[in-house]
């Protein structure tokens, strides 16, 4: 391949857009959902996709015979709610998803890349529907039609001018379905590499790890159903209400039959204190209709969940210590686990007040919380990103996993690990071998099943495919959706390495920042989204999901797609395989012309999809083998661990940043310009500061200031931010990503799981 740099860069902003907008504050709301949620969805649906037809898609939604929502992997209920299955941001997916307008050639006509470049990550994704396939010629400022067959031909010769399959790069976002994924996955090991970097490495890769080295399986152990049996639920590092709404009906259903919930996070989240119930009718009326949720509230400074754990297993440990009835399940454990002596060893060397200090909880609030666990033995503990991008991420869930072993509860009805997955099928990706680091079982299999031999060394993750684009390793780059530049850490690192790219792909439903900071040359392939009908040689079909609680079921589109020049995802895989691959004996045409062969494939490949075609199509789908569920651990046991008190330090004039979502985004699109439940409106260029710290510094409200981060002697800056006085610890600030992405070091990662540590920056305010 011709490696020879671009001489003329185009002149593009990767940065989101510094104009202000007209911020406005108000009170944080103290209800979450109820009639505003139901107006808020209502809004959008009717101004994207007109309100009569909104609405009967939005019907459509999550019922068994529906779509999957493309928001996020919340289980749905076996009896659905009649008035509608879905939350306030899921009706704002859909509205994105079904939207009127159209991005089409004639769009790309008039708005050069460059133009469009300093357009809002709003204004972007506002534009409409992606129409047809286009291209960005390198020597162009626009992008023009091209037909899919050309635009196939053009990559599978730069896939097969490489020097090495493993410079090319296949990115996959979690809205893919498992039946796109498997094949996705096949056509990269067929082409010759595992460089298969995916969402879940900037996410729940720490979950992942930390699961899979202590109890056999990264994934959680709980179904919904066991929410209704909980005794203590722990809500770590999550905003239910902004980034899972659902799940404060599970968390309301299990409030009433009686369980404690533990809101453990540096920010108050409206949706934990208090909720109305948007699918009953008394959650649209009335004062008396809304359910307080938190039974305890601890506002742990940031990354003090180790303090938290630490400072709360060492008040069990003492009273266990004391005699009469024992806090441990001592029989579990000797059962099931492993490495209890050292982990309790660890455990009363704690110090409790340095534990204190650093997560900044007073030993009251400590005391009620281990006296609250030490009383029972059904414990849920759910955690998010507040916990997984940290560089002891790893490490926290892992002291997670010991709190929840030391009372026997994993594997039992009412109890055990929850992460909660953010994209809808993120989980159901990873399961169909959408992984840098495939298992030598899956890769056998594959050989088997499909007659060649895959690639055996590990590829790229998500980190170390941005450095090997920026270093010059890696020269073709291929998403199968999202927004890889918004979505990633160091924005301006991460937009060189594209820009060092000869070709890039991006498969999507919808314009985004990641189609204008581009290689030399770039496709953009639209693709059908989750709402549209899905015609293939066999007739209509469906594909399946994995939802966060390894619940596998069906999704069926129904609307008519929004331009003809459409392809499925599982299509434009089949024919980027055929253009790319010489001598592959699989039959892409017969896969994609009846999805049911991809599942039979699937079902042969992988344990636990046996009669997957009969079973998923059953109204609920079907449950994924789970170990720690079943209490078969890996050798038979679970494992006990011991991690040390991280040592977070300061300078006189530094802060810990890390990055949120408002209530009007999910993930890196962007719904509107609001925060609701902050109380924060029409801005997204804000910083949330403690009003001590404000008054220490000088700095007052709603005043411009920059953001400097500073790492291995790398400074970057984010200029232009409003400081907005909030209810955060002491030398603590969040402000919203993608905007605050720019900060975060590329080499900043967790230790095991190389995930961006977006929610441990430590920068400067320069007013």
């Amino acid at each position: 391949m011709n490696k020879t740099k671009n001489t003329t860069p185009r002149k593009v902003n990767p940065l989101t857009s510094e104009k202000f907008t007209g911020l406005e504050v108000t009170s944080p709301k103290t209800v979450a959902a109820g009639i505003e949620a139901v107006k808020s969805a209502l809004h959008h649906i009717a101004k994207e996709a007109g309100m009569v037809r909104g609405n009967r898609i939005l019907l459509k939604a999550n019922q068994k015979k529906g779509f999957d929502c493309p928001g996020c992997a919340w289980p749905d209920p076996q009896t659905r709610s009649k008035i509608a299955e879905y939350c306030e941001n899921g009706a704002k997916a859909i509205a994105e998803e079904t939207t009127l307008k159209r991005v089409d050639p004639a769009f790309f006509k008039k708005h050069s890349v460059e133009e469009l470049s300093q357009w809002s990550d709003y204004e972007l994704g506002k534009s409409g529907r992606l129409t047809h396939p286009v291209l960005l010629k390198a020597d162009s400022s626009h992008y023009e039609a091209i037909s899919w067959d050309d635009a196939f031909a053009m990559i599978g010769q730069k896939l097969n001018d490489l020097d090495s399959p493993d410079e090319a790069i296949f990115y996959t976002s979690g809205r893919t379905s498992n039946e796109a994924a498997f094949m996705y996955q096949l056509f990269v090991r067929q082409f010759g590499t595992n460089n298969l970097p995916d969402c879940s490495n900037m996410c729940h890769e720490s979950s992942g790890t930390a699961l899979s080295e202590t109890l056999g399986i990264g994934k959680g152990s709980v179904t919904l159903e066991d929410f209704d049996e909980a005794e203590v639920i722990v809500v770590m590092g999550q905003n239910p209400g902004t980034n899972h709404p659902r799940m404060l009906t599970a968390l309301q259903s299990a409030k009433k039959q009686g369980a404690k919930i533990v809101h453990i996070n540096p920010l108050p989240e409206t949706g934990l204190v208090a909720f109305k119930n948007p699918q009953k009718l008394n959650g649209w009326v009335g004062s008396t209709s809304s359910s307080a949720l938190s039974d305890l509230f601890l506002q742990v400074r940031i990354n003090g969940d180790m303090a938290v754990l630490k400072a709360i297993l060492k008040l069990m440990a003492e009273q266990d210590a004391q005699g009469g009835q024992k806090v441990f399940d001592y029989e579990f454990i000797k059962q099931y686990t492993t490495g209890f002596e050292a982990f309790l060893e660890d455990i009363e060397k704690v110090n409790l007040e340095e534990c204190i200090q650093q997560s900044g909880i007073d030993k009251a609030l400590l005391e009620q919380t281990a006296d609250l666990l030490s009383r029972h033995n059904k414990i849920i503990v759910c955690w998010a990103m507040g916990l997984t991008q940290h560089e002891n991420a790893v490490g926290v869930i892992q002291q997670v996993v010991n709190l929840l072993l030391v009372k026997g509860s994993i594997g039992k009805p009412g109890a055990g690990t929850c992460p909660v997955r953010g994209h809808s099928n993120v989980q159901g990706d990873r399961t169909m071998g959408i992984w840098e680091k495939p298992s030598q079982m899956f890769l056998d299999n594959l050989a088997k099943n499909f007659s060649f031999t895959p690639p055996q060394h590990h590829g790229y993750d998500t980190v170390e495919a941005i450095k090997a684009m920026y270093e010059g390793k890696a020269h073709v780059f291929f998403a199968m959706g999202g927004n890889f530049l918004s979505a990633t850490p160091d924005t301006e690192y991460t937009a060189k390495a594209l820009q060092n790219c000869q070709l890039t792909v991006q498969v999507s439903t919808k314009l985004n920042r990641s189609h204008l900071i581009t290689g030399h040359e770039a496709l953009i392939l639209p693709c059908l989204g989750r709402t549209e009908l899905d015609m293939q040689a066999s007739g209509k079909q469906f594909v399946s999901v994995e939802n966060s609680m390894g619940v596998v079921h069906q999704s069926r589109g129904h609307l008519k797609p929004a331009s003809a020049h459409l392809l499925s995802e599982p299509m434009i895989v089949a024919k980027l395989a055929q253009a790319t691959l010489q001598n592959s004996a699989t039959d892409w045409s017969t896969l994609v012309g009846n999805y049911d062969q991809v599942r039979e494939h699937i079902e042969a490949t992988i344990p636990g999809f046996e009669q997957y075609n009969q079973r998923v199509r059953q109204p609920n789908g079907f449950h994924l083998p789970n170990v720690a569920r079943e209490r078969k651990f890996k050798n038979g046991q679970a494992f006990f661990t011991v991690h040390p008190l991280p040592q977070n330090k300061l300078a006189s004039k530094e802060f810990i940043m890390m990055t949120i979502r408002s209530h009007d985004q999910y993930n890196t699109t962007i719904y509107g310009l609001d925060d609701r439940y902050r109380g924060i409106y029409n801005e997204r260029r804000v910083v949330l500061m403690n009003r001590e710290d404000m008054q220490e510094f000088g700095i007052q409200s709603q005043q411009k200031v920059d953001l400097m981060s500073s790492y291995e002697g790398v400074e970057r800056t984010a200029p232009a931010f409003l400081v907005v006085p909030y209810d955060i610890p002491k030398r603590c600030v969040a402000t919203y990503f993608p905007e605050a992405n720019v900060l975060v070091p590329i080499d900043s990662v967790a230790f095991k799981s190389n995930t961006p540590t977006s929610k441990y920056v430590v920068v400067t305010i320069n007013a």
